[in-house]
């Protein structure tokens, strides 16, 4: 068996893509599947169409391959409950994008908990993780709580909910990075956290088993064989694998829907003082690697809502050619704040703004805008952990995702950022990460050392802007980000 079935749940599409015996892509199926917005800042996605389309992708991919093992990489956050016997959910799974919980955020950290949920999570108090998610359904389904206290409800990620569905319910577990994510798990003590639960009025029971990223998270028959699920990371950490990040220092951005920036810090969870958040970046062989991580809720977003929103692009490829014939003498700055500002503002009350219009401003200004806004943003994540870590120069950004294949994004990222940008020859890097978890502990794939002598660059991205030019138009950034958000910067 020399090939691995990565499953790479996504926020707005899942896919299964196969890798051979020396990691490369062979074979992928993609399926989009719908966003619900049932109210302003509310996102969810229904729990079946993601098995669905899960499923009938590994189907596609599957078929008459010989696979090892199965990796599994996923969006971070999102929520799902669901009846311990038939494996229905209650409600539909609460997106990380969702911002319902923001009040409720807010009071806890008014009344003083922030200090307790930093020191054990590493997180800081937003609508954003899993925890407050969770508290919501219980207390918003009819008779969830009593039925999560008798024990008849779990709660997952998505990756426990596929693997609870691929394995017939026989398994409830997680992994660690997932785990480090719902804002209830000790990163540093590497257990749930009770007191947390307790203030968030969650039953323990309802909390599934956390494993190392490379481990025996048991085996499905719905691909016509029994294979074993061996590897299990969240999708920005899969991607800092992927990137053969394993160096502390080293750092990686992942552009998708949103925009995740991870910086390896080794053994020692380092206490931002910045607003990073202190996460686990994997787990092998019950070690954890800790992570500063900035998070931007919108970047490829903004290029969806060209498409989606105003219509002005029938395909995100457009955005860099109209981003290039873009009127110079214009300086139109978006602020995507449409579900709140992540790092490291975290502010979830503001919303998207638009800065800088003029009567000549159209499609080619919002396009570039939009793909501009990613670079401001990464700039922010830079500057904060730069700060946390003491470290100014020589930063070399590790590049992936959809939006990193523009090359007119990855100059301006390089420009305004200072920063070398790095694009590898497998973009595919969230996937990747996810498949050689599963290879290497099915032991067809290399070690760590050995992963990452195969990393192999593509291009790099130098700074050309001019420094004065690069000062001035951040300033204007953080600029039009003061006028946005909904209260005072922190």
């Amino acid at each position: 068996m020399t090939h691995i079935l990565a499953i790479d749940q996504g926020t707005t599409s899942s896919r299964a893509i196969l890798f051979d015996q020396d990691m490369r892509p062979t074979r992928s199926a993609q399926q989009e599947f719908t966003q619900h917005f049932p109210a302003s800042g509310w996102v969810e996605h229904d729990p079946e169409e993601i098995w669905q389309t899960v499923l009938e992708t590994c189907q596609e991919v599957a078929e008459g391959a010989d696979i090892a093992a199965i990796g599994i990489t996923n969006q971070r956050e999102t929520t799902l409950v669901w009846d311990r016997t038939t494996g229905k959910p209650i409600h539909n799974a609460i997106v990380w994008q969702d911002r319902r919980t923001a009040e409720t955020s807010a009071d806890l950290k008014a009344a003083g908990h922030e200090i307790l949920v930093t020191e054990r999570t590493g997180l800081l108090l937003d609508p954003y993780f899993s925890a407050t998610k969770l508290a919501w359904i219980l207390e918003n389904v009819d008779g969830a709580h009593a039925r999560a206290e008798a024990g008849e409800l779990v709660f997952g990620t998505v990756d426990t909910f596929l693997i609870w569905r691929l394995t017939g319910g026989k398994r409830h577990v997680t992994d660690a990075t997932n785990a480090a994510r719902t804002m209830l798990y000790d990163i540093k003590a590497g257990t749930w956290d009770a007191d947390i639960c307790a203030l968030l009025n969650i039953p323990m029971g309802m909390l599934p088993e956390v494993l190392d990223c490379a481990a025996d998270f048991g085996t499905t028959d719905l691909l016509g064989r029994e294979l074993p699920i061996l590897g299990v990371a969240g999708d920005q950490q899969a991607a800092t694998v992927g990137q053969a990040c394993f160096q502390p220092g080293m750092m990686k951005s992942t552009y998708g829907t949103g925009c995740f920036a991870l910086l390896n810090t080794g053994d020692t969870p380092i206490t931002s003082s910045n607003r990073m958040l202190t996460t686990i970046a994997y787990q092998l062989d019950g070690k954890p690697t800790y992570a500063l991580e900035g998070s931007i809720f919108i970047a490829g977003a903004a290029v969806q809502w060209l498409r989606d929103g105003l219509g002005i692009i029938d395909d995100a490829a457009q955005t860099g050619e109209m981003a290039k014939a873009a009127d110079d003498q214009q300086e139109v700055i978006l602020v995507p704040a449409f579900t709140g500002l992540g790092a490291p503002y975290w502010d979830a009350g503001c919303r998207g703004a638009v800065y800088g219009l003029t009567r000549g401003s159209g499609p080619k200004e919002f396009a570039r805008a939009a793909l501009e806004s990613v670079g401001y943003q990464t700039c922010d994540l830079l500057d904060a952990m730069q700060d946390d870590m003491g470290v100014k120069a020589d930063t070399v950004l590790r590049v992936d995702g959809g939006m990193a294949a523009s090359d007119w994004t990855m100059q301006f990222l390089a420009d305004i950022t200072g920063a070398a940008v790095d694009r590898p020859t497998v973009l595919e890097t969230t996937a990747l990460g996810a498949a050689w978890l599963a290879g290497m502990r099915a032991g067809i794939y290399p070690d760590q050392d050995g992963f990452a002598t195969r990393w192999a660059l593509d291009r790099r991205f130098e700074a050309e802007m001019a420094e004065d030019t690069r000062n001035r138009r951040y300033a204007a950034w953080k600029d039009a980000v003061s006028r946005t958000l909904s209260r005072p910067s922190q």
